[in-house]
């Protein structure tokens, strides 16, 4: 079995949230939060959930699994209905309507598929909530990540930041992001069939042949036999060419706005530390795993950093769920559209425990 070849980029309110008890900090390993001026700040260590051990996890998709059709379940449960209703407050439109009936060409668009995906992954987890046994499930997760955009969702799951702030960041990441990739000639394919060390020398021998604008590399290592590479156009045609005598199944074309996961990204960083400035955010209740580094974070300002970083950075979900599965994680769900994560985990373990939660 092999996960997808889509390219996966990436406050509900914390009542009856389970919380970690206090924990002992490093004072070795403590800096200050500036989260605001002229108060007392408590200091927060980030390396509070190193040692974290996984038992259930939420798992939160990114972009390429938007769906025309996605939303419609959610408006059976008012929690999840409602969530709808605040976004479109803050879209300035109607994103469900969009979600529900598309045109799928609008759904995919970068500007409108990143926030479509944050309100169905955060409805899918009222859905759940609203089932019997479901808030005993969220009590029992203990560590959550989402893929590129989806760390967004994972943050706001955990009371980082508000329902509506994060949406706010994730309609700016996604203006950013395209506003960056119209910039510049460039796209992005998957690789499938390879491992990431013969994709790296396949991007090594494509980047011999064209000029720096046009380099190539790997953005996405998402699992055994299937990694993203981005880069300028002519690299990109480049790595296709020559993808078959480096014995790749096949190649897909990913249907993105650009070079996501690299510096054809630099533009949207600047607007992206303004943003992630002026917001709020708390330590998480719960581990979540940054794509960045494959480690949970704990201090604010870190997490401002890291995310603002994300877009320019390779995606660690490879990483991430080799991590998880090692220490011991018993079983996970995917909420949100589509189910690509689940390929992702079976394809790493076939006998992992994993359910959709779909909205």
């Amino acid at each position: 079995m092999s996960c997808s070849s889509s390219l996966i980029l990436p406050s509900i309110s914390s009542n009856g949230f389970r919380r970690f008890s206090p924990l002992k900090l490093d004072k070795s390993r403590v800096f200050m939060s500036s989260i605001s001026v002229g108060s007392r700040i408590a200091a927060v260590d980030d390396a509070l959930f190193t040692d974290y051990k996984p038992t259930n996890a939420f798992l939160f998709p990114g972009q390429g699994a938007q769906a025309v059709g996605m939303g419609a379940e959610a408006q059976k449960v008012p929690a999840a209905a409602e969530l709808y209703k605040r976004a479109n407050e803050i879209m300035g439109f109607d994103l469900l309507d969009i979600c529900i009936n598309g045109p799928k060409e609008k759904l995919d668009s970068t500007v409108l598929s990143q926030p479509a995906i944050y309100v169905t992954s955060l409805a899918a987890v009222e859905i759940l909530r609203a089932r019997e046994g479901g808030q005993q499930i969220i009590d029992s997760v203990d560590v959550t990540c989402g893929l590129s955009l989806g760390e967004y969702t994972a943050l706001a799951f955990t009371g980082a930041f508000s329902f509506e702030d994060g949406l706010k960041l994730v309609k700016l990441r996604g203006e950013a992001m395209q506003d960056a990739a119209d910039a510049a000639k460039s796209a992005m394919v998957s690789i499938i069939g390879l491992d990431s060390e013969k994709v790296q020398k396949l991007c090594d021998a494509a980047n011999e042949e064209v000029d720096e604008a046009n380099k190539v590399q790997i953005a996405n290592f998402l699992c055994p036999g299937n990694y993203a590479v981005s880069g300028g156009v002519k690299g990109i045609e480049a790595v296709e060419a020559k993808a078959k005598s480096f014995k790749a199944r096949m190649t897909v074309r990913l249907a993105v706005a650009g070079a996501f996961h690299t510096s054809f990204m630099n533009p949207a960083v600047s607007r992206l530390e303004a943003a992630l400035g002026a917001t709020e955010i708390r330590t998480p209740r719960i581990p979540v795993i940054s794509n960045v580094d494959a480690q949970p974070h704990a201090d604010p300002d870190t997490i401002k950093k890291i995310l603002a970083s994300q877009v320019t950075s390779p995606v660690q979900w490879e990483t991430t769920m080799k991590t998880l599965l090692s220490k011991g994680l018993k079983k996970s769900y995917e909420l949100g559209p589509g189910k690509v994560i689940a390929g992702i985990v079976k394809r790493m373990d076939r006998g992992a425990e994993i359910e959709n939660i779909g909205a």
